[in-house]
């Protein structure tokens, strides 16, 4: 007997108080998977998108770092990305957007996540049909043309839920930096995306990363998840740390910088930690109107590729959870979810995340 209705926490306006609403569940249509949702982690787009910083749709439902266990599969749905049978009652995880179809950008340049009308799970009104379209509720619908996949047994709810949209982030930016055997890799920002960016530059074999953040717990996280040097920019001149770090990756600066602390203040220092031919990639300012002053001159004479990852390619989902399924016993993963709330309590969690008193909050419904 599947449900009839399910409780969605629902916010009508920024900065509003989530109130539990009930909302009709259907069966899935042709396409369509209908999960229960196991967690959904609060990721940094949700609190800005809940403050006003950035457009989103409300009454909204919030909620993109998801996983659940399948209740009802629609037709035509059978196998996961892999090619995995799919069954009820297998617990998934699936991309963090999805699709309306076949276009240029998909079958032409290979950026399905760019794709016109390409729309976001958490990212709709919850007047919108299914409604039940986010991870701040007890169920969710996954829509035709999303990726879904099945998660192994050995992955426990915290360490498998930020993968469809921390870990394959990340995944994406360490690609586009071009990271290889023996590179000095610096990361700017050590929350979530910051501490796997450090692990997977580790993991793709750099000889040194250096971690920056402000905060002191973060700096102490950095060092469990791969970084061999940790600084607080706040602690010296911008002319300090660069001319730190840089003695550091010899013989002239760092290989690849990676920005994913959503300040875009750190953007000139970051290029000028790099060697010339280095790689800077933006995966953190995702508010618009993040403006900052550069003397392009020094792209030009340096050679330096600057890069922007927003979403990612599918592929980067099934190395996410790779990644952190091979890697689960070298990096504490499972650490990194440090605040557990029930649905009633999203408006406290929301509040912690913002307030940076958890480094991932996790609603359990």
């Amino acid at each position: 007997m599947h449900p009839t209705e399910g409780l969605v926490a629902v916010y009508d306006r920024p900065n509003a108080p989530f109130e539990l609403r009930m909302f009709p569940i259907r069966e899935p249509r042709p396409g369509e998977v209908l999960v229960k949702v196991r967690m959904c982690t609060i990721c940094r787009s949700d609190v800005h998108s809940y403050l006003g910083h950035r457009p989103n749709p409300t009454p909204g439902v919030l909620g993109h770092e998801i996983i659940g266990t399948i209740v009802a599969l629609g037709d035509g749905v059978t196998k996961d990305m892999r090619g995995d049978p799919l069954r009820e009652g297998d617990r998934i995880t699936w991309s963090e957007y999805f699709i309306p179809g076949d276009n240029y950008y998909t079958e032409v340049l290979d950026l399905p996540q760019k794709s016109p009308g390409v729309d976001k799970y958490g990212h709709m009104a919850v007047t919108t049909e299914p409604h039940h379209h986010g991870g701040f509720g007890q169920y969710c619908y996954i829509v035709p043309r999303s990726w879904i996949l099945r998660l192994p047994d050995e992955l426990s709810d915290a360490e498998a839920t930020p993968v469809n949209c921390g870990v394959a982030t990340v995944m994406c930016v360490t690609e586009q930096a071009e990271i290889r055997m023996g590179d000095s890799v610096v990361v700017q920002g050590l929350g979530l995306l910051g501490l796997y960016a450090c692990a997977i530059a580790k993991a793709r074999g750099a000889r040194l990363v250096i971690g920056l953040d402000t905060v002191a717990a973060r700096q102490e996280l950095g060092k469990r998840f791969g970084c061999d040097h940790v600084f607080d920019p706040s602690s010296m001149t911008e002319a300090e740390l660069v001319k730190k770090v840089k003695a550091l990756c010899k013989p002239e600066g760092a290989d690849a910088v990676i920005e994913v602390c959503g300040y875009p203040s750190v953007i000139p220092s970051g290029i000028q930690m790099l060697r010339t031919g280095g790689h800077y990639v933006l995966g953190g300012v995702v508010n618009p109107d993040s403006f900052v002053s550069l003397d392009v001159n020094q792209i030009l004479r340096k050679l330096i590729t600057l890069r922007g990852v927003h979403n990612y390619h599918p592929r980067h989902l099934i190395e996410a959870l790779d990644f952190v399924t091979v890697n689960r016993h070298r990096f504490p993963f499972k650490d990194l979810v440090d605040g557990v709330y029930p649905l009633d309590k999203v408006g406290q969690a929301m509040k912690d995340a913002e307030d940076r008193k958890v480094l991932r909050a996790a609603i359990v419904p």
